[in-house]
């Protein structure tokens, strides 16, 4: 093979897409301002003993990828053994083409190992044991990896009762990557979920507060929030099908609570009336501490009963929703606006249907009070690849201001996924790179050049203000 698959003009079709993107964004510091990283790996400064630890172990997106193939469980999250697992992952990589996997299998060989070999069942044994000579040379750990992507900030995602002990560590540690949190409450909102009266007694004992009463319920997640805001917590985050907003009554909401906590039965109507009171009072409160708030809204979870009784949560079992999105989205927006208690707002779609639905709503709040205040947030999860990307940044750029973007984002879990920014910054600079060769946009490169580091990092520094 004449050329590398990975190169260093990959993605990038002309020489302003190059100029742009060597001279204005390569180099630019990452802010992952949303990931499930672990702060204990972190603050540990963990690290793997092979390659799938780090790369494959926890991986969905490699997971569904290797059962379509026909691969058994044994070797994706059965007790076969870690070089099992890597050799059939080699397997299943060649047969992912025009997949985003394969784009980034390369990309993070290439970013973390030097490794410029198309993974394969040829050469599976080779790159095991490249991978295995530097891992145990002892320049991978997790704090190693994030330095070597260039990563200034990572904040993780944490349930309200979680003590925070590693991100305190790692305040007063010499790290030299911030790593901050975010407030995800989902559990405390979703009432019909199975658990919910156990995870309350988890969050009476956080809190150290009874929650005998709805005002019970709110006292404690407003203790956590201010414990979360003391420890240096700016956003929250939120994994919701759709937004809520019902018409509600607070005697309603005090007697559905109360029920709940009795452990009736809560029906569908009162649990989506709950919810939306929850939304509201958190909302509020956020707006007080000067919080960012994300929405991540669309997805489908838990799609097969079996595997998820089998498997649990996360594992690759999940989908894209066709909720109605538009008018409860408005409504919510709009109650809070109301009362001057709309926050900084990041809206993350899942389904590509609902693109110009969001990148319109976010106008409707963008008030000039904040730069970029209401953000349609970057493609993620399914959508996290080269077409969703494209058409995220088209519909933001034809209704709203894409020069006001604050960029990417992981959402992931491995310590391997950081590579997925240089992917959005080299599809980000080709896009504008080929619309000025084709005469739609002028040839300013100081201009444009700015856009793109604005988008790769400064508006990102700017709107989060950590």
């Amino acid at each position: 093979m004449s050329k590398k698959f990975i190169h260093n003009n990959f993605l990038l079709e002309n020489k302003y897409a190059e100029e742009l993107y060597h001279n204005y964004s390569k180099n630019q510091p990452i802010i992952d301002y949303h990931n499930h990283l672990s702060p204990q790996q972190i603050a540990e400064d963990k690290t793997f003993e092979n390659i799938t630890n780090v790369w494959i172990n926890g991986d969905h997106y490699k997971w569904r990828a290797m059962r379509t193939l026909g691969i058994n469980e044994k070797f994706i999250t059965g007790d076969a053994t870690d070089k099992e697992k890597f050799l059939n992952w080699a397997k299943t990589v060649p047969y992912t083409m025009r997949n985003p996997l394969y784009h980034w299998t390369h990309l993070e060989l290439a970013k973390y190992f030097g490794i410029t070999d198309l993974l394969s069942e040829k050469t599976a044994e080779k790159v095991w044991e490249q991978t295995q000579d530097q891992l145990n040379a002892g320049t991978h750990s997790t704090r190693q990896l994030l330095q070597k992507v260039n990563a200034e900030l990572v904040c993780t995602t944490e349930d309200p009762i979680d003590n925070l002990q590693y991100h305190q560590q790692l305040a007063k540690s010499d790290f030299n990557v911030k790593v901050s949190t975010a407030f995800r409450p989902d559990k405390a909102i979703l009432i019909n979920a199975d658990g919910y009266n156990t995870y309350l007694d988890s969050l009476e004992k956080s809190a150290g507060v009874s929650i005998n009463s709805y005002q019970d319920l709110l006292s404690a997640l407003r203790k956590r929030i201010e414990f979360f805001n003391a420890n240096g917590c700016k956003l929250c985050d939120h994994g919701l099908d759709q937004i809520y907003f019902e018409n509600y009554t607070e005697s309603d909401i005090k007697a559905i609570f109360a029920k709940k906590r009795e452990g009736k039965t809560i029906s569908n109507d009162d649990a989506l009336k709950f919810q939306s009171a929850v939304l509201v009072f958190l909302c509020e409160t956020y707006h007080e501490f000067g919080w960012v708030q994300q929405f991540h809204l669309g997805a489908l979870r838990n799609n097969n009963a079996r595997m998820h009784r089998i498997l649990g949560p996360d594992t690759g079992w999940d989908s894209i929703g066709d909720y109605p999105q538009a008018q409860k989205l408005s409504a919510f927006l709009n109650a809070l606006d109301s009362k001057d208690k709309l926050t900084k707002t990041i809206i993350y779609n899942l389904n590509p249907a609902d693109n110009e639905v969001m990148a319109t709503m976010i106008g409707n709040f963008n008030d000039g009070s904040v730069k970029g205040k209401v953000q349609f947030g970057s493609g993620w999860w399914f959508l996290d690849q080269k077409d969703g990307m494209t058409k995220q940044l088209n519909a933001l750029s034809n209704m709203g201001l894409i020069s006001c973007f604050i960029g990417m984002l992981t959402d992931s879990r491995s310590f391997l996924s950081f590579p997925r920014h240089e992917y959005f910054r080299r599809i980000l600079c080709n896009l504008l790179g080929d619309e000025i060769k084709r005469g739609e946009l002028p040839n300013d490169m100081e201009w444009i050049g700015k856009m793109v580091s604005d988008i790769s990092y400064n508006n990102a520094k700017e709107y989060f203000k950590f």
